[in-house]
């Protein structure tokens, strides 16, 4: 029989705890043996909840436990997290999790210490939520170089801008209505701001271009700046508005690479411009397989406790037979300014003179808006205004 550990059983450790329970029979065939969810890591009171005689309050009992072969962290952020899947990883257990500000922050030194020790570290639920993403990148497209991956990987903020776009709603009135439904949490500022999609295109350069990218590298805007008038213009252009996390090869000598997060025109028409609502999807661009669309759920209880069920039955089927999972350290001279990277750039300013650098303006209440007729960097766009005030800038995705 094959032994687990749950640490945090909150919403996503909840669901799976009921994963492990309801499809037993499931991952019994899966595996080979029998699985069996022998603690449970909780702080709360779980009196009324069917695995109850499963909880325990001291982590130890699981550290020292030589039955419990894997470890499912649903703690969350750095501190506690990091203590126990370090000191997992430490007393032998393999570790996977769906945390992907610490694998964003201390994967490099984690995947080390799995390494080290013949152990897996899987996070597949910590990006795209129940979509499989890591494992086809790091499996089925190793035989390519990717070029860039980017795509809609915060399902909150993608249904604001939905709201915004379909709905006409503000900012202010969008974000009410995604807490109102659960989408949003009471804080939004780690999905709103960028933080959230953040992590994950750090987690993804890091597979893709294998160099440890640290998140305070990337530079990152969320969506506060978008107006109901930015949706309305965009609109009227042809485009949505999407919130994109994306990392890209830069041309030029060397391997070198670039991240970021920002608002971004989409031409209406193409298969991400149609993702609405809280669903994800990512773009890979692999120079032998060409494009490649991962969609579905990015987020929500039941599609990440289905990834990191995945995961758990991973590491118990596969045993010693292990393909590691790494990225080398971080390479400074790597990182591009996204700053220097040229773009095609949708532009909303107040009437006034912007001379050639603008094609396809609409107007509204007058106020302009419009693409630029050719790709520039951020710096070619300011000079190219001048003394016109940029009411907001977005780049275009061609």
């Amino acid at each position: 029989m094959k032994k687990a550990a749950l640490l945090g059983c909150g919403v996503v450790g909840g669901g799976v705890a009921a994963i492990m329970q309801d499809n037993a029979a499931f991952l019994e065939k899966s595996v080979g043996e029998p699985v069996e969810l022998k603690y449970i890591l909780e702080m709360r009171d779980c009196s009324g909840e069917p695995w109850a005689d499963r909880v325990i309050r001291d982590f130890a009992l699981i550290e020292s436990d030589p039955e419990i072969s894997v470890v499912a962290e649903c703690i969350g952020g750095v501190t506690v997290a990091y203590d126990f899947v370090r000191r997992s990883l430490l007393a032998g257990k393999s570790v996977v999790t769906c945390n992907k500000q610490l694998i964003a922050e201390k994967g490099l030194e984690l995947l080390g210490i799995a390494k080290e020790k013949g152990l897996f570290l899987l996070f597949e639920a910590s990006v795209g939520g129940g979509i499989p993403l890591l494992r086809p990148l790091t499996n089925c497209l190793s035989a390519n170089r990717i070029d860039d991956i980017y795509g809609i990987v915060n399902g909150t903020t993608n249904y604001i801008l939905t709201q915004m776009i379909e709905c006409g709603q503000d900012f202010s009135d969008a974000l009410r209505e995604a807490q109102r439904l659960g989408y949003a949490e009471a804080d939004p500022t780690a999905d709103v701001d960028g933080l959230d999609a953040m992590r994950k295109i750090c987690i993804l350069a890091d597979l893709c271009f294998g160099s440890n990218v640290p998140p305070e590298r990337v530079p990152t805007e969320g969506i506060r700046g978008v107006t109901g008038e930015d949706a309305l213009l965009a609109d009227r252009l042809g485009y949505a508005i999407k919130l994109l996390a994306y990392a890209r090869r830069v041309e030029g000598e060397g391997e070198r690479f670039t991240a970021f997060v920002a608002p971004h025109l989409v031409k209406k028409g193409t298969l991400l411009a149609s993702v609405s609502g809280v669903m994800n999807a990512v773009v890979v661009h692999g120079n032998a397989v060409g494009e490649c669309l991962f969609y579905g759920a990015g987020a929500g209880r039941m599609p990440t406790a289905s990834a990191m069920v995945a995961d758990i039955i991973d590491t118990m089927r596969r045993g010693d037979g292990r393909k590691f999972i790494d990225w080398g350290e971080e390479q400074p001279e790597r990182f591009a300014d996204p700053e220097s990277l040229p773009s095609r750039w949708y532009v909303r300013y107040q009437n006034g003179c912007a001379g050639d650098a603008m094609e396809n303006c609409v107007s509204e209440n007058g106020v302009c808006g419009g693409i630029t007729a050719r790709p520039m960097t951020l710096a070619e766009l300011r000079e190219a205004f001048g003394a016109t005030e940029i009411l907001s800038r977005f780049r275009v995705l061609d």
